[in-house]
């Protein structure tokens, strides 16, 4: 496929430009899909193919696109180097690791890397550029199938010999918010657990996001177990 240069801001038209889309992943027919779907709705749009995590690189930044959609397991430079590699450059693309969980342990090591959502393979093509759609408004998504998965692995990591990343300059009330983000928690759950209304939770997750430097809510996941708030 030819790769397609970044385009402009916005449509002929005047509307907003679709979602541009780089699909890494060594398996030509799980590419093909993913384009002719996409092909199919208007804010969205593929402009390039990657089938291995350097050639990902390499589009990433000569692409620019809003979205990758990286798999993990790929011949020569994996999905997560090449995810730490595209968000270590800077720019405004953010990763979302779509991956055959059963056979893949490296949930922990992707959203480290950077990646903003992590997705399996299984999961309806609906849903899929949903989570794509999600990810390049600044949020973060973890498929639910994964959530218990992701605890069981911080649960099967060995405890550090360092103490635990300490959580400052936070409010009592943001520790029991970030708790329950790490809890797997939506905004809407946490309202109802601290009895407040959604927007409040939501204002609160923000004010999280902007104190600990996080990208997004999965980072805070992260950050939430690292800082010992949340034990599996």
């Amino acid at each position: 496929m030819t790769p397609t240069p970044p385009g402009p801001a916005a449509t002929p038209e005047g509307g907003p430009a679709p979602v541009r889309v780089l699909l890494a992943d060594d398996q030509p027919l799980v590419r093909t899909a993913l384009t002719m779907v996409i092909a199919q709705t208007g804010d969205l749009e593929v402009v390039g193919e990657a089938g291995d995590g350097a050639e990902a690189v390499r589009l990433a930044r000569e692409l620019a696109p809003d979205v990758v959609v990286m798999d993990i397991r790929m011949p020569g430079m994996d999905g997560i180097e090449a995810t730490r590699r595209v968000t270590a450059d800077g720019g405004a693309a953010r990763v979302v690791v779509l991956t055959t969980f059963d056979d893949d342990d490296y949930v922990y090591g992707a959203l480290r890397a950077g990646a903003s959502g992590f997705l399996v393979k299984d999961m309806a093509l609906d849903d899929i550029l949903g989570a794509v759609r999600v990810v390049a408004a600044g949020d973060g998504l973890i498929a639910p199938s994964v959530t218990g998965r992701l605890i069981k692995e911080f649960a099967g990591r060995p405890r550090p010999a360092a103490p635990p990343r300490e959580v400052t300059g936070v409010t009592e009330r943001e520790r029991e918010v970030l708790a329950l983000v790490g809890a797997g928690l939506t905004n809407a759950e946490i309202a109802e657990r601290l009895t407040i209304s959604v927007a409040t939770a939501k204002t609160y997750v923000t004010r999280l996001l902007a104190k600990l430097g996080a990208r997004d809510r999965v980072q805070l996941v992260i950050i939430a177990y690292e800082t010992g708030l949340v034990t599996p």
